[in-house]
């Protein structure tokens, strides 16, 4: 591929382009050259935000819906004999009472119903008020110049500052 160069034989005459001759038979050499960029990188400190948090306390009077249950015992004296043959009277229900029949054997042999235990539940809702303490943070920021510069802006861009 290395084809000696011949190049026509140059005058020595001003205003003539200025080729290189070679000295001796020899191919003429030129080098090609190549740029190359290398890249670093380096950090360097542009500014420094400041952080500040505050936390606030506030006291908020909380109201929470409560739910409890009343049972309401009534006893009915009832004293009436239990019909021969009969099944002796058991636990019923008449709408949300519940009837308990208490039962005592007397010497005949004939079962006395002494009293009915009458047992109402019902359902109370109230509402209780509890005291509690929130917490609430709030963040500023402060922006500041790196060491030996000048001072710039002081606030945070994305917060309007207030106006005097």
């Amino acid at each position: 591929m290395d084809q000696p160069i011949n190049p026509p034989e140059s005058s020595s005459s001003p205003g003539t382009t200025g080729r290189v001759t070679p000295v001796s038979n020899q191919p003429l050499v030129i080098p090609v050259i190549e740029e190359q960029a290398i890249i670093n990188r380096e950090v360097v400190e542009s500014g420094r935000v400041r952080l500040t948090k505050t936390v606030h306390e506030r006291e908020e009077l909380l109201e929470l819906p409560l739910k409890h249950e009343e049972v309401q015992v009534e006893r009915v004296p009832i004293n009436q004999y239990v019909a021969d043959g009969a099944p002796p009277p058991g636990l019923r229900y008449d709408g949300d009472v519940t009837i308990i029949p208490v039962l005592r054997e007397v010497v005949v042999t004939r079962l006395l119903v002494v009293e009915e235990i009458r047992v109402t539940k019902r359902t109370i809702n109230t509402t209780h008020s509890q005291p509690i303490t929130l917490l609430h943070e709030d963040v500023q920021v402060v922006r500041e110049a790196p060491l030996g510069t000048a001072p710039a802006a002081t606030t945070d861009p994305a917060r309007p500052r207030p106006t005097e």
